[in-house]
Parts: C-alpha cells; sequence; structure tokens
C-alpha cells in the first residue's frame, strides 16, 4: 500500500528515506544526499552530520525508481512516459532545498531538514499551512520547471527541445536564433506533477493538512513560483558581421540564475497575503479570498498563506523545529541574523577561537598555487 506521504509534503519528490537512523540510502527519486559532518555551532545542528546538499540520479536507476510506491498512479504514468524526466525532477529537488536553505540561512527558520522523518523532510511546520511553507511550495515547484527546461535545452529529454514559439515574433534589428530555453514546457511538466501527487479532497473537509483549503493554497503557491521563474527569462543576444559590426543581431531566450527567482520567492515570503477559504453558493467552486477586508486581494505572482507561523525560536520535536540556541549571530546586525533578533531576547556568549585558515597564496609556474596555513583567534557570537 502506497503511504500517504503527499499529505505530509504535496511535493512528492523531496522526500527522503532514511534507514537504521544513520545513513541515507537514496533520496525520494534517487537523490544522494551529502553530509557534512564538521558543523559549527551556527549551523543550527548539535554537531551531528546533517544533509547540505544532493546528487542528482543516473538514467538507469530512472525507470526502475518510475514504479516506486511512494509514487501515485498518476505520476508513475507520467514517469513512465519518459524515465529520463526522474533526473530533472531530481535535479529540481535539489535546487529547492538548497536554494531555501541559503535564503533562510540567517532567518530563525532556517529551513532546517530532518532526514530521519521518511514522510516529510521538512519536518511538522509542513503541517501549519504558513509562510515557510507557501514558500517550500513555490520554490519546489519553480525548481521542477526550472530544472526541466534546462534539461530540454540539452536533448536530454525527448518529449521537449527548444522553444520555436518565440521565433514567430519579428523584432526590429535583431531576429530569433540559437536554441530558446522552452519555459513553457517546464512550467507545464512541473503543474502536471505536483497537481498528480495531490491527494483527493473529502467531501466536507476544509481546513487542516488534508482540507480543500490547504490544497487550493498549494496550488496558488506552486503556480507563483513558476511564474517567478518564466517572468524572469532574459534575453541573450549575439553580434554578427565583418570587423564586429554588428550587421545581424541573433538573440535567444534563456532561463536566469535559480538565485534570482530563489530572492524574488524570499521577498514575496516576506509580504505573504494572509487569506481565508471563501465557500460560495452553487456550483461556483470555493476560492481564496483575503482574511480580512483591509488587505490586498492578492494576485496569481504573491505567495498566500492560511495560519500565521509556529514559533521558531525554541525546539519543537513534534514540529522539528530546532530552534535558535547555539546559533552563530551577528552583534552589529540589526536584520533578521543580529543577535537581538537571532536570539529572541535569550541573550548570546561571545567565545574566542582559534583558526587555522590558508593565506598569502601564490600562483607557482606551473601549475598550482600554494598557500601558506596562518593561524588567528576569531570571535563568535552564539545564541543562549
Amino acid at each position: 500500500m502506497r503511504p500517504i506521504v503527499t499529505i505530509f509534503l504535496f511535493i512528492p519528490f523531496l522526500l527522503v528515506a532514511w534507514q537504521n537512523g544513520a545513513q541515507a540510502n537514496w533520496w525520494y527519486l534517487g537523490v544522494e544526499p551529502r553530509l557534512n559532518s564538521g558543523l559549527s555551532p551556527g549551523s543550527g545542528g548539535d554537531g551531528q552530520a546533517q544533509i547540505i546538499g544532493a546528487g542528482v540520479i543516473g538514467p538507469a536507476s530512472a525507470e526502475k525508481n518510475c514504479k516506486s510506491t511512494h509514487l501515485t498512479a498518476k505520476q508513475q504514468a507520467i514517469c513512465s512516459r519518459s524515465p529520463p524526466v526522474l533526473q530533472a525532477v531530481s535535479a529540481g529537488a535539489r535546487l529547492a532545498i538548497e536554494e531555501c536553505q541559503h535564503q533562510f540561512r540567517s532567518a530563525r527558520w532556517n529551513c532546517s531538514i530532518t532526514p530521519e522523518n521518511p514522510d516529510n523532510i521538512f519536518g511538522g511546520v509542513m503541517l501549519v499551512n504558513s509562510r515557510e511553507a507557501a514558500f517550500v511550495y513555490a520554490i519546489s515547484a519553480a525548481g521542477v520547471a526550472y530544472s526541466v527546461t534546462r534539461a530540454c535545452s540539452r536533448g536530454e529529454l525527448t518529449d521537449c527541445s527548444c522553444d520555436n514559439r518565440v521565433r514567430t515574433r519579428h523584432p526590429n534589428n535583431w531576429q530569433w536564433g540559437g536554441c530558446s530555453e522552452d519555459i513553457h514546457f517546464g512550467e507545464k511538466f512541473s503543474r502536471e506533477w505536483s497537481d498528480s501527487g495531490e491527494e483527493p479532497v473529502k467531501e466536507g473537509v476544509l481546513h487542516g493538512p488534508k482540507g480543500l483549503a490547504g490544497q487550493l493554497m498549494r496550488k496558488h503557491d506552486s503556480e507563483a513560483g513558476r511564474r517567478a521563474v518564466r517572468s524572469r527569462m532574459q534575453r541573450v543576444c549575439k553580434c554578427h558581421g565583418m570587423s564586429g559590426s554588428c550587421s545581424v543581431r541573433v538573440c535567444w531566450r534563456k532561463l536566469p540564475a535559480f538565485r534570482v527567482a530563489g530572492a524574488a520567492l524570499a521577498a514575496l515570503h516576506e509580504g505573504a497575503a494572509l487569506v481565508r477559504l471563501a465557500q460560495r453558493g452553487g456550483r461556483r467552486p470555493a476560492r481564496l479570498r483575503p482574511a480580512r477586508p483591509d488587505l490586498k486581494r492578492p494576485n496569481k505572482t504573491d505567495l498566500v498563506y492560511l495560519e500565521d507561523s509556529p514559533d521558531y525560536c525554541e525546539k519543537n520535536i513534534t514540529l522539528g523545529i530546532p530552534g535558535t540556541r547555539g546559533r552563530i549571530c551577528n552583534r552589529t546586525s540589526l536584520g533578521l541574523d543580529g543577535c537581538r533578533l537571532l536570539c529572541c531576547g535569550r541573550g548570546y556568549q561571545t567565545r574566542v577561537r582559534d583558526v587555522t585558515e590558508k593565506c598569502n597564496c601564490r600562483f607557482v609556474w606551473c601549475c598550482h598555487v600554494k598557500c601558506e596555513l596562518c593561524r588567528h583567534k576569531r570571535e563568535e557570537h552564539v545564541c543562549n
């Protein structure tokens, strides 16, 4: 029987199998974890090995993984049509996790993951329809759309290639050429994949992890994540002509750096809209509306959430929140990484560490860089 994993995460490709409580044998859909055993206290951990990234599955195992019992029947069918797409999905999962951890590295919730939980690597945080859950849904959908689009342009998938639709436009002073990356195909696949992972909502269940309101929130935020990538597509041009005259200018569309989309979604997280479920009479479907009349109605590019965020200051085993005790803070910063905010008013301790680092590096012909090892003292501030 397939476990009801999508109830807890709703982004099935981010799940992880964890055996014996010590070693991750495979990320869901074949994303291999990389472990970091030398964590500093500021990393939010307790010195234990933590996952800091992921690898990508190989084509030999893709077809076998299409039959995974963790996939819904619809997702298995999508995968079976083109097993290599699983490589792109797993790469998208990696992008999403790493970008989430980068964007929230200085916040009270630093996108910590709990690989010992096979149902939801983000822990119980995803059981709360908060701003942070909204960001995870958005960045996950964006990661898959981005990775599938990139795989198309590289010729790694048989169902797509370059975007030829742009060639139907006739701009002035330049012409289309090269391989424009097909973000429309990436968006379509990401939407189909995430929608196929949804559990049907039982009639009358409106709220909670399995409710209609949460499903509408997930779909809205996932779509906002995809739009964050599409709206930032770049036009790149190259000149051709005698003696650099640029008599012919050829242009194509390419994906932005994923960091650009991640930063945009992080900004939307700060301004996410609080909404509620509005049931309309007759056959008209239920929709999400602003929770209060004085709030702006969100558009399709905004992130929305249904519940206030939990307390990320203190450790919460039930929700998988590590708390901020032991996190390194910046004493002079007034931002989220500052000791006043990050330590939640508990204060901080200052300590001095002996650090050995490479220094005085120079290039030696030929062909390597030779460095000295320098020791110095570093002052650190750690939350109580």
